[in-house]
């Protein structure tokens, strides 16, 4: 089993929201169809960042540390190297 953490960015205003999830296209139609109430307000969201850990507790500790993280450091992230969003659609 694979275990990510993402980064969503809102069609709205921008916002990041930071997750984990064992199927991160599954979780993105989540938010987008409201079924989340920290994201229903700012709907479309975008999947900007999908990062895959070995296991259920660094995906959790992962999760956290993103949590923290503020808007320079996201972009850094969705522009580097452990951003494999545009691998896990085209394998999707």
């Amino acid at each position: 089993m694979s275990y990510y953490v993402y980064i969503i960015q809102s069609q709205i205003d921008g916002t990041f929201y930071k997750g984990s999830t064992e199927n991160p296209l599954n979780r993105l139609e989540q938010h987008n169809l409201g079924h989340t109430s920290s994201t229903k307000l700012k709907r479309p969201w975008n999947l900007v960042y999908i990062e895959q850990l070995p296991t259920k507790t660094e995906m959790l500790i992962r999760e956290k540390k993103l949590k923290r993280g503020n808007k320079d450091y996201f972009l850094k992230l969705i522009k580097g190297d452990k951003n494999i969003l545009g691998d896990f659609i085209e394998t999707k």
